[in-house]
């Protein structure tokens, strides 16, 4: 019968224990919970002041011309183009990034325009069919697409014609296959793709840009 209250503490003693443990877990959780949020608070706070729902100011840089105008943050810079700026080479066709008839030429790469804000094109060169030609003189790329029947109703064309000079820009004499893989985000629903194809691989005199 003596033994009987030792262990009654021994039990209230590790139940103490348990409860201990559990306590500091609980508080070294919560320490660890509201550290992240004060530094996702402050990341927040860092951040990119919010812009919109209304127009804003923006810059866009098109053919080496700097063009000031007022958009919502929501306006792609196909949009911009063609209805604030009145630049309508580049095509809407699919209007969700699919067919290429869009496509710019921005440092370099090729980007879908119905894709990509205006807002977020600011400070970088985008180049357009329209920018190619000097004068009444075509762009080499143009010209070959002539030469070569590479076009038929013409929508798809300026897309072609963009992804064209990014790849010769680069690569002056290019495969088969390497021309291939760089239209390949491009689409001719009038099926001149064997036009166009040659029309890549005549072309002369692109440099290197």
């Amino acid at each position: 019968m003596a033994r009987k209250p030792r262990e009654g503490r021994q039990q209230r003693r590790r139940a103490t224990d348990v409860s201990r443990r559990d306590f500091f877990k609980t508080v070294g959780a919560g320490s660890v919970a509201a550290a992240v949020v004060q530094v996702a608070t402050e990341v927040d706070a860092q951040g990119p002041a919010a812009v919109g729902p209304g127009d804003v100011a923006i810059t866009l840089t098109i053919n080496g011309q700097r063009h000031p105008l007022k958009v919502e943050p929501r306006v792609t810079l196909l949009d911009a183009m063609r209805t604030r700026l009145d630049i309508t080479g580049m095509k809407r066709v699919c209007d969700r990034g699919s067919c290429g008839a869009c496509t710019v030429i921005i440092e370099g790469r090729t980007y879908y325009s119905c894709s990509l804000l205006a807002i977020e094109s600011q400070g970088r060169n985008i180049r357009t069919v329209e920018g190619l030609a000097a004068g009444n003189a075509l762009h080499p790329v143009q010209q070959a697409f002539c030469d070569n029947d590479g076009l038929m109703c013409g929508f798809c064309t300026p897309g072609f014609v963009m992804a064209t000079v990014a790849l010769l820009e680069k690569t002056p004499t290019p495969t088969v296959e390497q021309a291939k893989r760089a239209l390949d985000g491009n689409i001719c629903r009038c099926g001149t793709n064997i036009g166009v194809l040659a029309a890549v691989l005549k072309s002369k005199g692109v440099t290197r840009g």
